[in-house]
């Protein structure tokens, strides 16, 4: 199993929105950058990911989800009255993937990017990268169950 980073504006998706959905589960599409579609594609199915609120005041780790569905062609590539439209993409030549997630947790407490930053064991994140933008990064099992145990409210190892 890999371990993942997904973010989402919560003012254009939430993990409280992907609570409210049927089944709790979404499509992830709309991702747009090279990198982070080929780890879309690179995420099989029971590959875990940490939600994140990106552009919040505070950004956290909102949760985790679980890929229910591999990658496959993101259809709003190719369709002209979709905000993902690109007119480089058609369905013989889709270009971008998605994948399905469904809830597995919301945690009890988000876990604000300040306090990650202060985490000695998390400094190789990809989200504590000076200037990483990536909406899809791939996350260290460590690392992953660090901040699940620090969400749990249990004390956590910081070194």
């Amino acid at each position: 199993m890999n371990h993942w980073l997904i973010k989402s504006e919560p003012g254009v998706f939430s993990i409280g929105d992907l609570a409210s959905a049927r089944n709790q589960t979404t499509p992830w599409e709309g991702v747009r950058n090279y990198q982070a579609r080929n780890f879309l594609r690179a995420m099989t199915r029971g590959d875990l990911a940490l939600f994140y609120h990106s552009n919040a005041t505070p950004s956290a780790v909102a949760g985790i989800v679980e890929v229910v569905r591999p990658a496959y062609p993101d259809p709003t590539a190719w369709d002209p009255g979709s905000e993902y439209h690109d007119p480089k993409a058609s369905p013989a030549n889709p270009l971008w993937s998605m994948v399905d997630v469904k809830l597995v947790e919301a945690f009890p407490r988000e876990i604000p990017l300040e306090e990650l930053r202060g985490i000695p064991a998390l400094k190789t994140m990809e989200l504590l990268r000076r200037g990483s933008r990536l909406s899809v990064q791939p996350v260290t099992a460590a690392q992953f169950r660090l901040i699940r145990t620090l969400a749990s409210g249990r004390p956590a190892k910081r070194s």
